[in-house]
């Protein structure tokens, strides 16, 4: 924020430079549009963009940029941060989607708002590179009634029916916690049940259940869903796999290549 101690006590300002970016193996990469930007925000020239959220092979390079030092030294670091937490949570979500394509299930891997604060365009921009739906960006984007708005209702279900007078054009999410719990709210007008902790088998005889009740009611599976258990969870007919779980992980290594020209 203030000055480079290190590149003006060598005297290297002005010394021109090159920076190539590239995996330390194979899989999937994303941040590349944000990190071009942050290159040419500082007066670097971008010479090679690859395709933000594409399969890359170790040492292919998908960004690359030249100018003077400091430049380069000034921003590399947070270019580095981008692509590698990006492309980190890219390749969890690439990991759940390939179990459910795996089953022939249609289901989504929808992503929740519980990313580190301040992440959010990085994060959601990265789970959507993966094959991800958002599941909600903020509170004002739809209706989901937890137990927590719950405690607040003398009695819930004459709430939830308010809820759908009240805000005809959105659908209505109420989160469950068990079987016959989301039966009472599908008979209550609810559009979408989330089953919070339903094990597979659970979930699976619930689906049924439901869908005989109401044949266009969607079905959320939510809470510990990650790449251990998504075959199983996609298995069950459920439409929607909600998870925060890509947002923490490790990040997808990327090799900052600094050259002199």
């Amino acid at each position: 924020p203030y000055n480079d101690c290190t590149t003006e006590a060598l005297g290297i300002s002005g010394v021109p430079g090159k920076i190539s970016c590239f995996p330390k193996k194979d899989g999937f990469v994303s941040g590349i549009e944000m990190g071009a930007r942050l290159f040419k925000e500082v007066g670097l020239e971008v010479t090679c963009e690859g395709k933000d959220g594409d399969f890359y092979s170790a040492g292919q390079t998908v960004l690359e940029a030249r100018g003077a030092a400091e430049k380069i030294h000034s921003v590399y670091k947070t270019v580095q941060n981008i692509l590698e937490y990006s492309s980190g949570i890219t390749n969890r979500v690439r990991a759940m989607t390939k179990q459910i394509e795996a089953t022939g299930s249609k289901a989504k891997v929808a992503v929740t708002r519980k990313h580190f604060p301040g992440t959010k365009t990085i994060s959601l921009n990265a789970a959507l590179l993966g094959g991800a739906i958002v599941h909600r960006a903020g509170l004002s984007e739809s209706i989901l009634v937890f137990d927590q708005h719950r405690v607040f209702c003398t009695d819930p279900i004459s709430a939830v029916r308010l809820a759908k007078e009240q805000e005809p054009e959105k659908k209505i999410a109420v989160e469950v916690d068990n079987e016959e719990e989301g039966i009472k709210y599908i008979n209550a007008g609810a559009d979408i049940i989330q089953c919070e902790r339903f094990s597979p088998e659970m979930l699976k005889s619930f689906v049924a259940r439901a869908k005989e009740i109401k044949a266009d009611v969607i079905i959320n599976a939510a809470g510990g869903i990650n790449d251990t258990n998504t075959y199983e969870y996609a298995q069950t007919k459920v439409d929607v796999l909600v998870t925060s779980w890509v947002y923490f992980g490790r990040p997808f290594d990327i090799k900052m290549k600094i050259s002199s020209e």
